[in-house]
């Protein structure tokens, strides 16, 4: 009986830590250590988001505790899988919030999670700054409104003018375009319909698709036959590559943007030779090669490509670059007025500060402080994403 129920022990004890492990983090924190909270999709259909996020995260927590931490007091990230889904990542943010007593918040990795997540904070009795790694710009909009949101991708709205000022320059008038039906596809096609008469443009085609969908050839024969003269393809899923491949295959010959979704160089390799030439916006960090030595964000990409591609031996994404900035935002705010969560909020509200995704200027009017330029256009060329030429 004794040797059964030590067996039972130790597999209740096995599964318990599986399922820790599995689902968020399990933090061994010293009381006085800094408690920052992050939220990324890990696991699940966008890892690719969450898992360079995880990774940036630790790398410079790592470096900073290494030295010493923040004035003697290291920092303990408390991360949190959400697998993408909207109430793991309600729970998840709950329980940083009131179980582990964070004072801020960095994440979630996508648009949907974060709407989802916006309303729990600005319920809270005690809420936390939250910096959202995703791009829809109802996130952060209105400020007045969103009180401890702020965000750090792009607007999608700038990825829309960097576009659409690209297609006028090449004297293109119709356009056909696809979108996802998840949280990102969803803000993108709104923006993309909105603002096409800004710039004296012709949505002749609004072709969507699951984000699940593994061929987009009839969607693509509708852009064809209704006399498109390009193509935009919105995800943050794996069309990013079926697309251009499907286009190849119909010999379709209309140029292809992409949305800043496509900012992963493992999606030009998924896709092969037919990326090659297809033109998206995107955060410097993947060209920054290519970029004029004088470029005022060129040290500090530099300084993460490198050290992120050093330590785990992958390329570095711009998804990943949102938590360098998000962490370094806290760290910085954390060192200036310390971790009380309502002090972090304002500090943020006013930051200047150069990052990966850009120069931002955070204001009361605008919690993501970024404007179109903090996207560069860029394309495919010989398997390699470079600046374009324009």
């Amino acid at each position: 009986m004794k040797k059964s129920l030590m067996g039972f022990s130790v597999s209740f004890f096995l599964m318990t830590a599986v399922f820790t492990l599995g689902f968020g983090s399990s933090v061994i924190a010293a009381d006085n250590d800094y408690k920052i909270g992050c939220v990324f999709s890990v696991t699940g259909n966008t890892s690719w988001l969450g898992e360079p996020q995880k990774k940036t995260v630790e790398m410079i927590a790592d470096e900073i505790n290494a030295k010493g931490g923040i004035k003697g007091r290291k920092i303990s990230l408390f991360i949190e899988d959400n697998q993408g889904d909207n109430t793991r990542t309600v729970n998840a943010v709950k329980k940083l919030v009131q179980k582990d007593k964070v004072c801020a918040i960095i994440g979630p990795s996508e648009s949907g999670t974060t709407m989802a997540v916006i309303p729990v904070i600005q319920k809270m009795e005690a809420p936390v700054p939250l910096l959202s790694c995703a791009a829809a710009e109802e996130i952060s909009k209105p400020a007045n409104e969103r009180k401890w949101i702020f965000k750090l991708g792009q607007n999608d709205s700038d990825a829309v003018r960097r576009i659409y000022e690209n297609m006028n320059k090449k004297g293109i008038k119709k356009v056909g375009i696809l979108t996802a039906t998840n949280g990102f596809g969803n803000a993108g096609r709104k923006k993309l319909t909105e603002m096409a008469s800004e710039f004296g443009l012709q949505i002749v085609s609004d072709e969507t698709y699951n984000p699940s969908d593994t061929d987009m050839t009839a969607q693509l024969l509708k852009i064809q036959k209704a006399g498109a003269e390009a193509a935009v393809n919105w995800s943050i899923v794996p069309a990013q590559s079926i697309v251009p491949k499907n286009m190849k295959q119909l010999k379709m010959s209309i140029p292809l943007y992409q949305s800043h979704g496509f900012a992963n160089v493992k999606y030009a390799e998924a896709a092969g030779d037919a990326a090659e030439g297809l033109v998206f916006p995107a955060g410097r960090v993947m060209a920054v090669a290519t970029l004029p030595d004088g470029h005022p964000q060129k040290a500090v990409l530099n300084e993460y490509k490198t050290a992120y591609e050093a330590k785990y031996k992958d390329h570095v994404s711009t998804f990943g670059g949102h938590a360098y900035d998000g962490l370094w935002l806290v760290v910085k705010a954390i060192e200036a007025v310390g971790d009380d969560p309502a002090k972090i909020r304002d500090y943020i509200e006013t930051a200047q500060f150069t990052g990966t995704g850009g120069q931002f200027k955070f204001s009361a009017s605008d919690h993501n402080g970024l404007d179109k330029n903090a996207f560069e256009m860029l394309t495919v060329k010989n398997g390699q994403f470079v600046v374009l030429g324009e």
